[in-house]
């Protein structure tokens, strides 16, 4: 789980008190975003959460969009593009920690059909942008390409066989003794705790409280897409896993939705915003400016007004914003990252004491932490 030290003070092998000491992965990637120009630091925001590098490329991309007040120009056909992006993200993010989770305590199988399913959305992300893992396929005012011929096809087929795989998984797990002796009861997160310590996404969710960015601040067509937002009253570590099963369906239900509305779009990709926006080559002659205006935004950057923006988005691990303050340079002012591994690796401190040695690994595992969003 990164480079995480985890103290621990016992008493036999109960955990009386829980030190997690962070820093060990600080690149200082909030101050490297104050010193590069907006695009040249979007490729960076893929070694944050790198296991789903298109939720951190949209989520500063939105952050920027949004200072520059294009949020609303963004084509539609880019719109729906960037939302598969980041469903399919989700999944891969999802079976990546089902079967890492699953290692962890002690289920080999679940493991290797895990990677199997999420070994054809890497090479979907291959095919679409050449890049299995920082994907950088998000742009700051649409995206760079159209989807490959019989990309969709290939995914619409996935997507139908992957309810199966599901159930395979369930299978597996649900009943099996071991995995609900490790996980029943187990990192009792209650609501008032949750709350406290600010956390997001399905450690939110799995205590019970129903919050999710996607519903309550849409961004993207997720206002106009029907899904569900599965929670949890169970507060342990077994709802939480059954969470992520169900956010998997929903994230399937979601996509299937997409290719549908992708037929009925257009071919552009950016935004048409000649201040701000270097278009590609091919539709810079068609959106009234000059390549020398073209060769000025991409060496120089855009300069946004000067103010500040917080946006937030629903990562595959919780709430993952940025906020942005401008000067008015190529550059931000003062960047900040809020990613919700950094709150979840906190909550330890006061999720652990009282479990068992034997516990901290599933705990650790259900908090579904990633140290590249945690060491900034």
């Amino acid at each position: 789980h990164g480079q995480l030290r985890l103290m621990l003070e016992l008493e036999g092998e109960q955990i009386k008190k829980a030190y997690p000491d962070i820093g060990y992965l600080h690149r200082g990637m909030e101050k490297m975003g104050e010193n590069m120009i907006y695009n040249e630091f979007l490729p960076t925001t893929d070694r944050m959460d790198y296991i789903a590098a298109s939720s951190n490329n949209y989520a500063f991309a939105l952050a920027v969009e949004r200072l520059l007040g294009i949020e609303g120009d963004i084509p539609r056909r880019a719109k729906v593009i960037r939302t598969i992006l980041l469903e399919i993200n989700r999944l891969a993010s999802h079976l990546f920690w089902l079967a890492t989770h699953a290692l962890d305590v002690g289920a080999m199988s679940v493991f290797l059909f895990c990677f199997r399913e999420r070994e054809h959305i890497l090479d979907m992300m291959e095919d679409y942008c050449g890049a299995r893992l920082t994907h950088s396929a998000v742009r700051i005012g649409g995206v760079p390409l159209d989807l490959p011929a019989g990309w969709l096809e290939n995914l619409k087929k996935y997507l139908d066989e992957f309810p199966t795989n599901i159930e395979d998984y369930e299978g597996l797990l649900d009943q099996n003794r071991i995995w609900k002796m490790r996980l029943e009861g187990v990192g009792v997160l209650t609501p008032e705790k949750a709350k406290s310590w600010g956390c997001s996404g399905i450690m939110l969710r799995g205590s019970g409280i129903e919050w999710d960015i996607r519903k309550e601040e849409p961004y993207e067509l997720y206002d106009e897409l029907s899904f569900d937002v599965p929670v949890s009253d169970l507060c342990d570590s077994y709802g939480r896993y059954k969470l992520y099963m169900e956010e998997m369906r929903q994230s399937t239900k979601i996509l299937h939705q997409l290719i549908d509305m992708y037929k009925d779009t257009d071919s552009a990709l950016m935004a048409h915003a000649p201040k701000y926006i270097s278009a590609p080559k091919e539709q810079i002659m068609t959106q009234n400016y000059s390549l020398m205006q073209h060769f000025v935004l991409v060496t120089q950057g855009m300069r946004p007004p000067v103010g500040e923006v917080y946006a937030p988005t629903e990562s595959p691990k919780g709430e993952l914003g940025f906020f942005i303050r401008s000067e008015g340079e190529p550059y931000a002012y003062r960047l900040k990252a809020r990613a919700p591994s950094f709150y979840h690796t906190g909550l330890l401190n006061d999720l652990l004491p009282g479990h068992y040695i034997a516990d901290v690994v599933t705990i650790i595992g259900s908090s579904n932490t990633v140290f590249g969003e945690v060491d900034r």
